[in-house]
């Protein structure tokens, strides 16, 4: 199978998924992960239909997103302060902010562009020592924190399960569903209305994601390896 033929696959396969939990299609953002993946692979994807591409290196980020203006990048990978420059703006959302100074120099950045920068709050429902973000109940602190920030809107919340286990993912995913829910019960009405994504599962676990309310799916393997 090419590229194309498993992203049309896998899209295929998102769709039924949502069409058995009694969800829309067009409410799950299919971001296919083409860290691993040249500009090749990547026009492949785009003729099987794919619009979202995700990056976790700020220089993949830079070379993808300059050759493919027309598409939505998002960067999915670990922020470091002095390379932050180089994703705001190229990204349309930047799913895993959790420090408040990167928040600060995200701030920073998209005003000198004139822009508001989209994110999400990464959050560590698992409590995994081996995975990133916030401690859920750190959560309120930094969206309070981010909210007196003018150029930044956090649009919602991402996790990764722990994997090898398709409760335990469920259960994550149900999790940040409910941590979603009580912090936009608490905002305003018009920041709840933009407070609602949920950047969760991945080629391993992306349908108990969708059962859980995801709107945002991460996929690579399944999309870009024939091994998978």
């Amino acid at each position: 199978m090419t590229t194309k033929e498993r992203y049309e696959g896998v899209r295929a396969e998102v769709d039924e998924e949502c069409r058995k939990v009694g969800r829309a299609s067009e409410e799950v953002t299919l971001v296919a992960v083409s860290k691993t993946v040249g500009p090749d692979d990547v026009a492949l994807a785009i003729e099987g239909g794919a619009t979202d591409f995700g990056e976790n290196r700020p220089d993949q980020l830079m070379m993808k997103a300059d050759q493919f203006t027309q598409l939505n990048w998002h960067f999915i990978g670990n922020i470091q302060s002095r390379r932050i420059r180089d994703i705001v703006g190229r990204a349309v959302l930047i799913h895993s902010l959790f420090e408040e100074s990167h928040a600060r120099k995200i701030d920073e950045c998209a005003r000198v562009l004139g822009i508001v920068q989209d994110v999400l709050l990464e959050v560590n429902v698992s409590g995994e020592a081996s995975k990133s973000g916030l401690e859920p109940d750190q959560v309120t602190g930094m969206l309070t924190a981010c909210e007196s920030l003018p150029n930044l809107r956090v649009r919602g919340l991402m996790t990764m399960a722990p994997q090898g286990d398709a409760d335990v993912a469920r259960k994550t995913f149900a999790d940040l569903r409910a941590l979603r829910d009580q912090l936009a019960a608490q905002l305003p009405p018009e920041k709840a209305a933009c407070f609602t994504e949920l950047s969760m599962g991945m080629s391993e676990d992306w349908r108990e994601a969708i059962a859980e309310g995801a709107t945002i799916v991460r996929i690579g393997r399944a999309i870009f390896s024939e091994s998978f």
